[in-house]
């Protein structure tokens, strides 16, 4: 992935982690993430930017103690393997640590008054074409 003058990428061209408060701080501390998930599947769960928002509420309904990390793949030290994960679900699965250097943006996660997820504005206009 090519981007002019440094820019970020576009929200639809990264995948996505929901991290615990806890562990992302350790990984912030360490420069390293590499959550529990990693050793005991060999891989660490991401989504797509359309695939976020489900997940969030499929597992941390509710939750205030969860961060979202924006990754930039092109930047990504360990492999990203889109494996079927539900029938014609492929989801990106990170085979390896992730190198905080790939880390674009962190924003913790929040739920509105009917439990759906409130993503970063800069990253809701995407999500209509990022599936």
């Amino acid at each position: 992935m090519t981007r002019a003058n440094n820019a970020p990428p576009a929200p639809r061209d990264c995948i996505y982690h929901l991290a615990t408060n806890a562990d992302w701080d350790q990984a912030r501390a360490s420069r390293v993430y590499a959550p529990a998930s990693l050793a005991a599947e060999g891989f660490i769960h991401c989504s797509m930017l359309g695939q976020l928002a489900p997940v969030a509420e499929r597992f941390f309904p509710g939750r205030d103690d969860v961060v979202m990390l924006q990754i930039d793949r092109s930047h990504l030290t360990s492999p990203v393997r889109y494996e079927e994960s539900e029938p014609g679900e492929h989801y990106p699965h990170l085979y390896g640590p992730l190198d905080l250097r790939a880390v674009v943006e962190s924003w913790p996660l929040r739920f509105d008054s009917l439990g759906r997820t409130l993503l970063p504005a800069s990253w809701q206009k995407e999500v209509g074409n990022s599936v």
